[in-house]
């Protein structure tokens, strides 16, 4: 393990140690060489110390697969052939660097060919493609690699058709269409008007220029909505800047608002002599999905699926509330929409057991659907007929849930999916693979190990690559066939050189929650120097959910954030995902529904002190917290509502009061705004600002003034009320940075640090240390 000499600290953390009845004298000033070994810790310094990783792969339509394979602090991307379990370059890394750097003309740091900036690999005309990040193509052969000409055109964003050789995109409000190879562009509507437009990207947090829109799979229609958000309130940010300041404004439908961002569905027929838009008959839909607080989700528009003749599609329409969702069915030509199913909920139903996945399927071959339900109180698919919309058959059932469904082929009728908490003894949130019968049959296990399963499939589902690890094991990558068996080991990772370089893995532990009873799970990180003899202070991280929780990863990772770069200055730091968060059971995540004040803060509140009676070395007397975003809304309130039990908060970006932050969010977990007789609505008391009269101890309010997603007038409502009640407190806000800080994140990072080594560690910090991002 790494030792620090003869520092300050280390003076000062044996005086620590040695005063009676477990009180803490406080240590010495940290020094440069303490804030440098802590940032030692840290992702972008550990991660080249891993050697023997394999990472991003992906499957091609030849049913070979490119992955990334690390060693040695290089990175080269091998191809395998799943049949024989071999590899091979997957091109010439030197010539693909060589045409990256020619193409940039001598512009920005030259490409490395064992650092390449690789975005995408995709096979076309027999050739593989590589996308970079900048997003520049490249088309590589034998030993070239020629940069992919793209003729004179537009250059807004375009989703890309099936064969990739036309993309569709959106250019004042009306929806376009591009030949990659000519550049020719096409107008598809014309109608389209300003905050009335074809495939617009607008959730209020979250707004792009890319087009949202699902393509046929002959590429012969589009299936997308007219956006309308003529009467959704609008949101404004000022820049700064000197002179005239700029002004930022967008749409940004608000909790309760009367009039909120509705889509009207439509077809955009492309097979004729001019395109056709066929508008769905049925009334405008919510801007709403069943896999995320926007309608896209992290593998697109998944609320949408073509039938494969592309005659058909079906799609779920989910009221305001979440507390319906419908699968509709409607004909291409005509627009014509049948109701097939619904299912109704007392809280809010979402396609899979935490948000960004789709797990119903639109199987129109067979006159079937695969829907996916949490009415058990588990997240469990059943098949139903299409006609009817009665269900046929519960294809998976039991106290666990299916995750994410990967594959399902027609011909033998298998299905494949991700799911968690099914093998007893285990950790609940382990992801393992499986594969089931939609006629019937037991459940059948692919990945024996007992570790979190990261698999990425075959687009037939023959093969799977799974990178198996926990949180202190290497990861090891296996192929595997589709029923399970071992190919080949592709890689075991080696640990040493991060060992040696004092890093030390986190520990998984295990306590109650509010009721005595639940387990819950969290990661514990102590300094690399630890010592059971002394006393630490406690820093909880937290992000509350209820759509994920504050656990990064379950899989093997070189740094999970700061969170042993911070743990390495002295302190504890733990993580834990208490009741409210997913991956669990339906009523788990439900505990707190229509009350988000809660925040999981009787859970962590459980756990400190449980953690502190287990472990001496705990000083539960100085406990702290930090989080970002839904996090820094529960620091805050931990602050104002827990004075007593945390002493130092640091609230980074917080959604203080979900009035002031976008409709879906609150309206999915809180409910609906229903106005009091008194005056008062279901949504009084959940605001950060009406407690902050209670704040005791240290907090540190951060926020980014261009933050487009929690706009910063969300801070400075606490700070106004901090104001009101005279009350001590600091603040920073960050002139230009967005909701993730960008690049103000280190210097946000080292503030951090230094709060907590003044206000927690009773020390002071060395003066202005230069934190920043590895070279």
């Amino acid at each position: 393990m790494a030792r620090i000499g003869t520092t300050g600290w280390l003076l000062g953390a044996l005086l620590m140690g040695g005063m009676p009845d477990g009180q803490a004298a406080s240590p010495a000033a940290l020094t440069t060489a303490d804030y440098e070994r802590a940032a030692r810790m840290l992702g972008d310094r550990t991660a080249p110390l891993v050697d023997g990783l394999v990472a991003n792969s992906t499957w091609l339509d030849d049913g070979t697969a490119v992955y990334a394979y690390a060693e040695g602090g290089k990175t080269a991307w091998r191809r395998l052939d799943p049949a024989t379990g071999a590899s091979v370059a997957a091109f010439d890394a030197k010539a693909l660097a060589e045409a990256i750097n020619q193409a940039a003309g001598g512009k920005g740091r030259p490409v490395q060919p064992d650092r390449l900036p690789v975005a995408g690999i995709r096979l076309q005309d027999g050739a593989l493609v590589v996308s970079t990040r900048s997003g520049a193509d490249f088309r590589c052969e034998a030993a070239a690699c020629t940069p992919i000409a793209r003729a004179k055109a537009g250059d807004e964003p375009g989703a890309a058709s099936p064969d990739h050789a036309r993309e569709a995109f959106i250019r004042d409000w009306n929806l376009w269409v591009r030949d990659v190879a000519t550049g020719k562009e096409t107008q598809l509507t014309f109608d389209g008007k300003p905050d009335y437009g074809y495939a617009t990207d607008n959730a209020g947090w979250k707004h792009t220029d890319e087009a949202v829109l699902v393509w046929s799979p002959d590429g012969k229609k589009i299936a997308t909505f007219q956006q309308d958000q003529r009467k959704t309130s609008t949101m404004t940010l000022v820049a700064t800047n000197v002179g005239a300041p700029r002004v930022e404004q967008w749409k940004y439908p608000f909790v309760g608002d009367q009039d909120v961002t509705l889509i009207e569905r439509v077809v955009i027929d492309l097979s004729g002599d001019a395109p056709k838009t066929i508008r769905l008959q049925m009334p405008p839909d919510q801007h709403r999905s069943t896999c995320s607080d926007d309608l896209v989700c992290s593998k697109g528009w998944e609320d949408v699926q073509w039938a494969r003749d592309g005659k058909t599609l079906a799609f779920v329409s989910t009221d305001r509330g979440h507390k319906s969702a419908t699968l509709r069915v409607a004909d291409a030509a005509t627009g014509k929409v049948r109701d097939v199913y619904t299912e109704t909920v007392k809280t809010q139903y979402q396609s899979a057991p935490a948000l960004d996945s789709v797990n119903w399927r639109y199987l129109p071959e067979s006159n079937e659907f695969l829907w996916f339900s949490q009415k058990s109180d588990w997240g469990h698919l059943s098949l139903h007929d299409l006609a009817t919309g009665k269900e046929k058959r519960q294809v998976t059932r039991g106290d666990w849930n299916v995750a994410d469904v990967v594959h399902l082929d027609p011909a033998s009728r298998t299905l494949w999916f991700k799911g968690v908490g099914r093998e007893p003894g285990r950790d609940p949130y382990f992801v393992h693979y499986y594969q089931v019968g939609l006629d019937g049959g037991e459940v059948q296990l692919l990945t024996p190990e007992d570790a979190n399963h990261a698999v990425v499939a075959s687009d037939d589902g023959k093969y799977f690559i799974d990178v198996h690890s926990t949180i202190d094991t290497a990861p090891v990558a296996v192929l595997r066939d589709g029923s399970g068996t071992l190919v080949k080991e592709l890689a075991r990772a080696d640990l040493t050189r991060l060992k040696a370089a004092g890093w030390v893995p986190p520990a998984s532990f295990t306590v109650k929650a509010r009721d005595g009873k639940t387990d819950l799970y969290g990661q514990l990180f102590k300094p690399s120097n630890f010592d059971a003899s002394k006393k630490y202070p406690i820093v909880t991280y937290i992000y509350p959910g209820p759509q994920v929780g504050s656990v990064r990863s379950r899989s093997f990772m070189p740094a999970h954030g700061d969170h042993q770069a911070l743990a390495e200055l002295g302190f504890i730091v733990i993580a834990v995902d208490g009741m409210g968060t997913p991956m669990r059971s339906k009523s788990f995540q439900d505990a707190w529904y229509g009350d988000m004040a809660d925040n999981t803060l009787p859970d962590q509140v459980a756990a400190l002190k449980q953690l502190a009676a287990q472990h001496p070395w705990i000083d539960a007397t100085r406990a702290g917290m930090w989080g970002h975003s839904g996090g820094g809304n529960a620091t805050a309130s931990a602050m104002f509502r827990y004075p007593d039990v945390y002493k130092v908060g640091i609230a980074e970006s917080g959604n203080h009061d979900n009035l002031s932050y976008e409709d879906d969010w609150a309206e999915r977990y809180h409910g609906l705004f229903e106005k009091q007789d008194d005056g008062s609505s279901n949504y009084t008391g959940q605001d950060n600002a009406a407690y902050a009269k209670n704040l005791k101890g240290k907090l540190f309010l951060l926020h980014g003034m261009m933050d487009d997603n929690v706009p910063p007038q969300s801070t400075l409502l606490v700070v106004d009320a901090l104001m009101k009640a005279n009350k001590d407190f600091d603040l920073l806000l960050l002139p230009h940075a967005r909701h993730g800080f960008g690049a103000d994140s280190y210097y946000v990072m080292r503030r951090r640090w230094d709060y907590f080594v003044q206000h927690l560690l009773g020390t002071e910090p060395p003066k202005e240390f230069a934190l920043k991002p590895a070279m």
